[in-house]
């Protein structure tokens, strides 16, 4: 069907915005602040001032059918409501899809950014041509989204995926989940700082102070060959191997897509983390295992946000979906 849409990515800084043709193509875009501080009505309505933008280069006779948004959780996509996200402060609560569809006067669909992106990547970039695919994200945090025969896995309370917490070390570092040694505490950015700033903590005092060791600096020191950073990005790639060879396991999965802002470290971080599965999963199934980069990493949870709402409109009555012209 001809349906031109816009995908929204609501995060903690900044929102972006794409128009998205009937072929499935980004053609024009829109970003700016979150400024989450000031609330989420005063979001809806830059967002819907995005959007009447965003019509407007369109003809005449073209209008826009339909706006997918996704946002960082907890949330719930069935009923639209955002709970609680920590990089929103003041947020709670917020029936963000009835709000939008109000503001817009269209169908509105409402999903998890992780989900969304992976969504965009199965369809549109590193997973295109899969049956099923497992979406890690390692940025900030850990987590994950699954794609089982074409259909995101939400699990019985629609938790499926906290890859992140999984235990690989019952002796290691403490979680801020409450937990000991969780991926996350090997992988996530915070944590590949910490590893550092204890390990460099041994030594005699140098040229890098541990107040400036931030993800990303871990990351270009171990490119730039620091032996510190190479130690801490061997424990990460040990810890995502490690968890992906136990969802391989469980799930029968074979293709990891990774983003997030960690995972821009390439093949530093993926090349031995591919190495690591084949020492935790069966041979017959380490062989079929592939780990690669995500393709679409600012586009993906746009793209997917439009493939959702894209699917509602053609298929009338979908759970989900807020229309303020048949939702009561």
């Amino acid at each position: 069907m001809d349906h031109w849409v816009v995908g929204v990515d609501l995060g903690a800084t900044k929102v972006a915005l794409g128009l998205i043709d009937p072929q499935n193509r980004m053609v024009a875009r829109r970003r700016f602040p979150t400024e989450s501080s000031r609330g989420p009505a005063w979001a809806v309505e830059r967002i819907a001032a995005a959007v009447h933008e965003l019509q407007g280069s369109l003809p005449a006779d073209v209008t826009i059918s339909g706006s997918g948004i996704c946002s960082p959780g907890p949330l719930d996509h069935a009923s639209g409501m955002i709970y609680d996200p920590p990089n929103l402060i003041g947020w709670r609560d917020v029936p963000l899809r009835r709000m939008l569809a109000d503001a817009l006067h269209m169908p509105v669909c409402l999903e998890h950014d992780a989900k969304a992106a992976a969504l965009g990547e199965f369809y549109y970039g590193a997973g295109r041509g899969a049956r099923s695919m497992v979406y890690i994200v390692v940025g900030t945090g850990v987590g994950a989204a699954i794609i089982l025969d074409g259909q995101v896995y939400r699990g019985e309370q629609n938790s499926a995926g906290e890859v992140g917490h999984i235990t690989i070390d019952p002796h290691g570092e403490v979680c801020s989940c409450g937990a000991v040694g969780c991926v996350e505490t090997f992988l996530s950015g915070p944590n590949l700082a910490r590893s550092y700033r204890q390990a460099l903590a041994s030594l005699p005092p140098g040229i890098i102070s541990a107040e400036q060791v931030t993800g990303e600096s871990v990351v270009n020191l171990a490119e730039q060959g620091d032996v510190l950073a190479l130690r801490v990005m061997a424990q990460a790639s040990e810890a995502l191997g490690t968890a992906v060879a136990s969802l391989a396991m469980i799930l029968d999965v074979d293709l990891y897509v990774i983003g997030g802002s960690v995972a821009k470290a390439g093949d530093l971080l993926l090349g031995p983390a591919r190495q690591a599965v084949s020492r935790h999963a069966f041979r017959s199934v380490a062989g079929r295992i592939r780990i690669v980069p995500c393709a679409l990493p600012d586009d993906g949870p746009i793209l997917g946000c439009g493939w959702l709402v894209r699917q509602a409109l053609e298929n009338p009555g979908l759970r989900g979906v807020s229309n303020p012209y048949a939702d009561t």
